[in-house]
């Protein structure tokens, strides 16, 4: 598999989307940087002891409630078992759209969650990971302990080597495949799970039987290669659902996945908005086709 060197970066346009789905390029990804009200969660841990208590959570944001029809959050957490009880690491939590149901789910039912922010780099990267981190500690009745580590480049352990029963990868694979640390990747979470540990992917899926992009420009990437690098990283494939797929995408956009909602780019990355680009066509498409991929790390 051609792997990108550690020396060579993406142009300045590409890093300015390295987190998103992550941390970086919020308007990009659909949600805004300003922080969101919420309701009142008083209560809130002893209704989210069900994934789908989790996900009806009044806590959450009105806009990201309004995405659930294309990421359907509870059934793909429950094909990549995510049970009560369980030690979670999220990688790269952005905003916190799953850290919003993960977080309630697991501090009600016992569990642990480690989300793996985005190590920071850039002032805006510094500018999400403290809003992320100041909204957990103001709500611990809600969110319970998060522990917050990191990854990227150059980052340590995302977790304790061993004590992870599932580690999530959800929509940020192409972004690391750009900077140039997919493997890493697969290697830190193959470390931080157990035995028979799962590893869950979500990632925009490209056309089969093309030649894979190594800096995922577009945004898509193949499920051959994404199976070949978690095969190479030492992870058995473990099954897939079509719970994300969305057959409308034909994936030949001018702004690559962004153009999509909830992006809906209508210029080049660090650009202004073009107020007159036609999104109609592709707000009818909806969101990405997906690939919802299980790994398990061998016994």
């Amino acid at each position: 598999m051609a792997v990108l060197p550690n020396h060579i970066s993406p142009d300045p346009s590409r890093r300015a989307l390295l987190a998103c789905g992550g941390a970086l390029a919020l308007t990009a990804c659909g949600r805004s940087a300003k922080p969101v009200a919420r309701a009142a969660s008083s209560t809130a841990p002893a209704r989210a002891a069900t994934l789908e208590a989790a996900v009806a959570g009044v806590w959450r944001a009105a806009d990201d409630r309004a995405r659930d029809r294309w990421r359907h959050p509870a059934e793909s957490l429950r094909f990549w078992r995510v049970r009560p009880g369980a030690t979670v690491v999220e990688f790269w939590p952005g905003t916190g759209w799953y850290t919003d149901i993960l977080a309630p789910f697991l501090h009600a039912t016992g569990g642990t969650l480690y989300a793996a922010d985005v190590e920071p780099d850039t002032p805006a990267a510094r500018v999400v990971s403290d809003a992320f981190r100041r909204r957990l500690e103001a709500d611990p009745g809600l969110f319970g302990k998060v522990h917050i580590t990191a990854f990227g480049m150059t980052s340590g352990p995302v977790a304790p080597a061993g004590s992870a029963d599932v580690v999530l990868f959800l929509r940020n694979l192409h972004d690391w495949m750009a900077g140039g640390y997919a493997e890493k990747a697969f290697r830190d979470a193959r470390q931080a799970l157990k035995p028979g540990g799962v590893l869950g992917i979500e990632a925009h899926r490209a056309a089969p039987g093309g030649v894979q992009d190594v800096l995922a420009e577009s945004g898509y990437v193949q499920e051959a290669y994404v199976k070949q690098m978690a095969k190479e990283a030492g992870f058995v494939f473990d099954g897939s659902s079509e719970i994300n797929a969305n057959p409308k995408d034909t994936r030949d956009y001018p702004f690559g996945v962004w153009t999509l909602p909830p992006s809906r780019r209508s210029a080049p990355a660090g650009k202004p908005d073009d107020p007159h680009f036609d999104h109609a066509k592709y707000d009818a498409i909806g969101e990405s086709d997906r690939m919802t991929l299980r790994f398990v790390k061998p016994s």
